[in-house]
């Protein structure tokens, strides 16, 4: 891939970031998964770079915008079991958020998926759903009932018009774009007054990750950028949101997704996984604090 440089994604600065972590890459590891969701974790990583202004630690240099989105296009889609486990739970979550809106009348889900979520919006009542996914194999992969929804596209200036929708929602994707700050901004416009930007992202500062330090599946080839409590709630003020709140994520998936992303060593990790398969509970669902958060902020 063509790499470029890039600041701090959130304040703009460069000179004073430290190295965070060289890059961990080895291309023939990388498959059709690589840009997936929820996929196997590869440990991989491109450079690390921590900002002094505002605590984001950020990948640099990057691939660019071309190169990523012809990476996104052409990912595979293993997880759809998941998807709807992760949609639950962020349903659960912005349920009381979404009782304060004006209206249900509008609502886009950047980086839908197989549109999991776009099935839950419809289910709390809100109307006019767009799911804008840059990947083809989720949409492909996604029930009847509510592929009529999903736009495969990489969101950006132009699409759609202000003040259109009463939420926005990106869930796990704010790491993956390279300006998430100007992502945001265009998902304000977007708002009608009122409305609601709903993100979902890894906090590099929890308790799993400081456990597990580099070998926690956050860093990785796709995250661009990772943020802290304090630095999610900036992005959300300094895209002209208010009320912003920030609360921990508590996930719920079942057992053998928590074994594919825990750091075991291959063998283990895979007899794990067939015992697991062989014995019937890896489909049982397990709620943990996985060092998520949920933040959200209303125009």
């Amino acid at each position: 891939m063509t790499l470029v440089d890039r600041s701090c994604p959130l304040c703009g600065d460069q000179q004073t970031a430290s190295l965070f972590a060289e890059a961990k890459l080895d291309p023939t590891r990388l498959d059709q998964f690589a840009y997936a969701s929820r996929k196997l974790p590869e440990y991989q990583h491109h450079r690390l770079l921590q900002c002094s202004c505002c605590d984001v630690v950020f990948a640099s240099p990057v691939p660019d915008a071309f190169e990523l989105a012809t990476a996104y296009e052409a990912a595979a889609f293993d997880s759809q079991v998941e998807a709807h486990y992760a949609a639950v739970t962020y349903a659960a979550a912005l349920r009381p958020v979404f009782d304060r809106l004006p209206d249900r009348t509008g609502a886009l889900d950047i980086g839908t998926g197989d549109g999991a979520f776009c099935r839950e919006l419809k289910s709390l009542g809100f109307t006019d759903i767009v799911g804008l996914e840059p990947s083809s194999a989720p949409i492909a992969a996604a029930n009847p009932d509510i592929r009529a929804c999903l736009r495969q596209d990489m969101f950006r200036s132009g699409l759609f018009s202000s003040g259109q929708f009463s939420a926005v929602t990106c869930f796990q994707t704010i790491e993956h774009v390279s300006e998430p700050l100007e992502l945001c901004r265009e998902a304000v416009r977007l708002l009608k007054p009122g409305g609601v930007l709903c993100l979902v992202g890894h906090n590099r500062r929890s308790l799993s990750c400081r456990l597990l330090g580099r070998r926690s599946p956050i860093f990785d080839i796709e995250h661009l950028q990772l943020f802290t409590p304090q630095s999610i709630r900036c992005l959300l003020e300094e895209a002209g949101l208010h009320s912003v709140e920030v609360r921990t994520l508590y996930n719920s998936y079942p057992i053998s997704y928590w074994t594919r992303l825990f750091p075991f060593p291959s063998v283990m990790k895979n007899a794990l996984l067939w015992t697991l398969k062989t014995v019937r509970l890896g489909n049982i669902p397990l709620t943990l604090p996985a060092g998520n958060l949920v933040a959200w902020g209303v125009r």
